[in-house]
C-alpha cells in the first residue's frame, strides 16, 4: 500500500480501522476492511503520507497510526535480533 510493489500475502501485513485508528492484524482474523501493507517503517512512512489508509479503510477522518508504527518498530527488532 505504501511502496504500492507487489508482494504475496504472507509477506504483508493486513491493518484494519478500529474506533479511528490503524491496528495491525497479523493473523488476519479481525473483522472488517483489511488492507496490506509491507511491514517496514519505509513502506509505513510512505502510506502515511499519501494518506493510504484512510482512502484503503473507507474511513470517514483521518486514522492515528500509533500503534501501527510501534509494531512495525517492535518487528524490525525482533528480525534484526533473530540469528
Amino acid at each position: 500500500m505504501g511502496c504500492r510493489e507487489r508482494s504475496a500475502k504472507t509477506h504483508l501485513l493486513r491493518i484494519v480501522a478500529d474506533g479511528g485508528e490503524c491496528v495491525p492484524d497479523p493473523r488476519g482474523t479481525l473483522p472488517g476492511r483489511g488492507a496490506y501493507l509491507h511491514p517496514v517503517p519505509v513502506c509505513l512512512d510512505q502510506a502515511v503520507r499519501r494518506r493510504a489508509f484512510t482512502r484503503a479503510l473507507r474511513a470517514p477522518g483521518a486514522l492515528d497510526t500509533k500503534a501501527l508504527r510501534q509494531y512495525v518498530e517492535q518487528a524490525i527488532v525482533v528480525d534484526e535480533a533473530t540469528p
